[in-house]
Parts: C-alpha cells; sequence; structure tokens
C-alpha cells in the first residue's frame, strides 16, 4: 500500500460525508411527492405575498389620483390623470416636513432610551443574582396586562406636575420604561453561555465590564429586533401625542400630521394618501436594513422562556 493511500489530507471524509448526504437529500427532492408539495409550498407563499401587498399598491396608486376620484364606483387602480404633484403638495399643504422631523426626534430618541433601560434591567434580570430577583420580575411583568389607554390620564397629571406637557420630553420617556424590551433581552441574556462571564470575572472584569465587552457584542441580533420594535412603536404613536400635544405645528407627529389633512371644508383625501405613502418610507428601509438580524435576532431570543 503507498504512502499517498494512508496518509489521507484530514477532512477530506467528513467533506465526502457532507457530499453523500447532500446527494441523498437532492435526490429525495426530486421525487413527484416532494416536488409536488414544493410546488404548493411556492404557490401559497406568493398568494400570501400578493394579499399583504395589494392594499399597498392599491394605496400607492390612490395617492396618484385626482382627490374627486377617490371614492369612484366602480373602483379602479388607476385614475383618469397620474398627479406626482400630490406628493409635492403635501408639503405645501401644511407643516408636513416638521411633523416628520418630530416623529425622527421622538422615535430616535425613544428607541435610545428604551435600549438603555432594556439592555441594563435585562442584564439584571437575566445575569445577575440577587434575592427578590424572579419575584420582582414577575410584578415587572405584570404591567403588559395594563393597557395602554387606562395609563393615559394619570401620566398627563404627571406631565403636567412636571410642566412637561408639549414637549419632546412627554412624547418619549412615558413609553419608554416598558416591560417588553426588558422580558425580550432577559430571554436572549440567558441563552448565553455563563462560562464567557465567569471567563471574564476569573480575568479580573467586573459586572459591568462583563455586560459592555461580552454581553452586549453578542447580542447584536436581540438589541436590532428590540430597536425596530420600539422604532416603529414610537413612529405609529397617535393616541398619546395626540393628547400631549398643545402646538401640532411645533411638535405634532405625523400620526397627528395625517389627521390634519381632514378639515371642517372637507378631507384631501389623496394628498392624505400620498402622505401615509411617505410617512412608511423611513420603517420601510430600517426593516430592510435591519432584516438579516431581525430574522436571526427573533429566532435565537425566543419569546416562550427558557
Amino acid at each position: 500500500m503507498s504512502t499517498e493511500t494512508l496518509v489521507r489530507p484530514a477532512g477530506i471524509a467528513p467533506r465526502r460525508d457532507r457530499d453523500r448526504e447532500r446527494e441523498k437529500a437532492r435526490g429525495a427532492s426530486t421525487t413527484p411527492g416532494a416536488r409536488l408539495r414544493l410546488v404548493l409550498a411556492h404557490v401559497c407563499i406568493y398568494i400570501a405575498a400578493l394579499i399583504f401587498i395589494a392594499p399597498l399598491v392599491y394605496a400607492f396608486f390612490s395617492a396618484l389620483k385626482p382627490n374627486s376620484e377617490m371614492f369612484s364606483m366602480p373602483p379602479t387602480l388607476v385614475g383618469s390623470e397620474i398627479r406626482w404633484s400630490n406628493f409635492v403638495d403635501v408639503f405645501a399643504y401644511g407643516p408636513f416636513l416638521t411633523y416628520i422631523m418630530n416623529s425622527f426626534i421622538v422615535a430616535v430618541g425613544g428607541t435610545l432610551v428604551v435600549l438603555v433601560v432594556s439592555t441594563t434591567a435585562g442584564y439584571a434580570f437575566g445575569r445577575l443574582r440577587w434575592k427578590g430577583r424572579d419575584a420582582v420580575f414577575v410584578l415587572f411583568l405584570a404591567t403588559l396586562m395594563v393597557p395602554a389607554e387606562v395609563l393615559v390620564i394619570p401620566m398627563f397629571q404627571v406631565m403636567q406636575w412636571f410642566n412637561w406637557v408639549d414637549t419632546y420630553q412627554a412624547l418619549i420617556l412615558p413609553f419608554a420604561f416598558g416591560a417588553f424590551g426588558t422580558f425580550l433581552m432577559r430571554q436572549f441574556f440567558r441563552g448565553i453561555p455563563y462560562e464567557l462571564e465567569e471567563a471574564a470575572r476569573v480575568d479580573g472584569a467586573g459586572p459591568v465590564r462583563s455586560f459592555l465587552q461580552i454581553i452586549l457584542p453578542l447580542s447584536k441580533s436581540a438589541v436590532a429586533v428590540l430597536a425596530v420594535f420600539t422604532f416603529l412603536s414610537f413612529w405609529n404613536s397617535y393616541l398619546w401625542p395626540l393628547i400631549v400635544t398643545v402646538d401640532y405645528n411645533a411638535h405634532g407627529t405625523l400620526p397627528v400630521g395625517l389627521a390634519s389633512f381632514a378639515g371642517l371644508t372637507g378631507t384631501r383625501w389623496d394628498l392624505q394618501m400620498a402622505a401615509a405613502i411617505i410617512s412608511m418610507i423611513p420603517t420601510t428601509v430600517l426593516v430592510i436594513v435591519l432584516q438579516k438580524h431581525l430574522v436571526k435576532g427573533i429566532a435565537m431570543a425566543g419569546l416562550g422562556g427558557r
């Protein structure tokens, strides 16, 4: 027997095993039953995609119609003329650019506060050991059962006591300390091996350094999930900004601004639809950019407990 036969480079056998498994899987997928299931799965996916995208397509073309044809019967997808000027008239109808800037300030500021609070609180509940931790966490989670509408009046009174009505801090802080973000981060932190943190403690790292240099870098996907959910929540919030804001032209957000297209003399449905399309652009871009982290974070964090 030759030396070449005896001495075989490492990794050849595992690679061949993987090739055989791929060939078996490829052969199994070519059976008639497997092909039929694959076709049915793709058809169902395409149908679901069409169902979800159809309202968005209709809304986009409605934003290009004249206002008099918004409720024409029978309904039509495209109007008698395509008015791209509707997207420009939105900014001339009112302080729509101010609404966009206010929404960015509130959404970005609220997201940053939520990330800081939720990650630190999740670390305290998920990694640190202290007396009464589980009982406090259960009480903290119980706040999720209280509807936000019930808290509106007490929160507005608190804002009056602090003299914060019609300010950015009133739009950001009341909903920046919810339990959902803390629960999400706690679930993810509990899945990180404790040996990593114990090794850091042996090297002299304390809890703060372990949190900043070990736990957070391993939690980018979960942080991305929380950031997207929080940004969407602040961006789409309507009830609280409507109540706590007095001067809508100065501190109004996009959802409140969309309602301003309905006046005593009538509703500009064409401009309102165009404004709604514009308001969806930032959130759509955010989800597309962080899509990889969203899928990974939701799969790894889990919302059912560990």
